[in-house]
This record gives structure tokens, sequence and C-alpha cells, in this order.
């Protein structure tokens, strides 16, 4: 199955897209994003792609602070780059989450400090190119891509120090090699648990 677009004016605001976004019915376990102004409904991850998540999510839990919380479902926003995305990992202050009242569906994509995302078929444009550019710009200060669908075979790209639009790549390397993530989480992953596509 691959992405579907909801069509929309292309003249309609920031808050018109949200609203189509909150509306659209998608089937259970599907993902509705905003990417580039766009309302995406992308299909249910994979076995192997929770697996990846799962893995980094447990390795995150023994280090990160009491009142953070690592999501799965977690919507984050960046209507600057008219973009509204739930990224296979988010790492936010609890805090962030609990000022919101009942009505607001999403967060800042600025109140996380690290997000991960897993390709598939369905997404790789949007995960390897789209997505970075929105979260650099929203300031997020780290970005993990998981590219089990890169030519050369799997790979895993850890982005920091945003700055405009841009991520400067800090660590590069294949399904099995170690990413250190820096401060405040000084942890290193081992990505060869990673199963492959």
């Amino acid at each position: 199955m691959s992405a579907l677009t909801v069509d929309h004016e292309p003249e309609q605001g920031w808050e018109d897209l949200v609203r189509i976004w909150e509306e659209t019915d998608a089937p259970e376990g599907c993902k509705v994003e905003i990417v580039e102004g766009i309302v995406t409904v992308l299909p249910a991850s994979a076995n192997k792609h929770n697996v990846i998540a799962g893995t980094i999510q447990r390795s995150l839990y023994t280090v990160i602070p009491e009142d953070w919380g690592i999501y799965q479902t977690l919507a984050v926003s960046v209507p600057s780059r008219s973009g509204l995305f739930i990224p296979d990992l988010a790492v936010a202050p609890e805090a962030e989450l609990i000022e919101l009242s009942e009505s607001e569906h999403c967060v800042p994509a600025a109140s996380a400090s690290f997000i991960t995302e897993i390709t598939s078929k369905s997404s790789l444009r949007h995960d390897r190119v789209s997505k970075p550019a929105a979260y650099a710009h929203a300031g997020v200060p780290l970005y993990l891509l998981v590219d089990g669908w890169a030519r050369g075979g799997p790979t895993i790209t850890l982005y920091g120090e945003p700055k405009d639009d841009v991520y400067r790549v800090l660590q590069a390397g294949e399904f099995g090699d170690e990413i250190h993530l820096p401060a405040p989480f000084d942890i290193a992953i081992d990505t060869g648990v990673f199963p492959t596509t």
C-alpha cells in the first residue's frame, strides 16, 4: 500500500489543513500527516519497523529523565513548513503534553529533544528530505534516520546542530554499527540487532 493524499484547496491556510487532518478518517493503524502542505495517509508500519522502534525506545528509557516521555503516536507540528508529522519516536518532556488543552492534538516540533523516523517504501522521500528539513527548521536538536531501504543496504544516520532547514550529519553507518547519541542521552545504540527489510 502506498501513501494516499487528501485533496484540498491550495489557498487554504494552516488552520484549514489541520482541520482536514483532524477530520480525515483513515483505516486503523494508518498515520495521517501533513507533509509540505498536503494531507497524507500512510499505511500501517511493518512488523520489522515496529521492532526497530521498540529497540530504540528500550535503550532510551534507560537514560531519559523521569519527567520525559518517548512517544510513538505524538503529532508534532511545524506550521512554518506546512508540516504536521507523527514520527516513529519522539522524546519530549511530559510537561509539553500536559500543558495542551483537550482540543489540541499536536505539540510544536521544537518541544521534542529527539525524533526518529524509520523509512518504509511509502515514506522514503518524506523521511529523507521533507521531514529533516522541517525538523531542522523547528530546531529539533537530534534527528535519527533509520533507512532500511537505502541503495547500498540499510543505513542509520544521526543528524544534529540544526541551522535554518539543514542538519549536520553527526554520525552515519550501516546496520551493525553503533550509533552514539550525544548529551543529554549519552548512549550507544547497537544497530546490529535491527531486522533488515
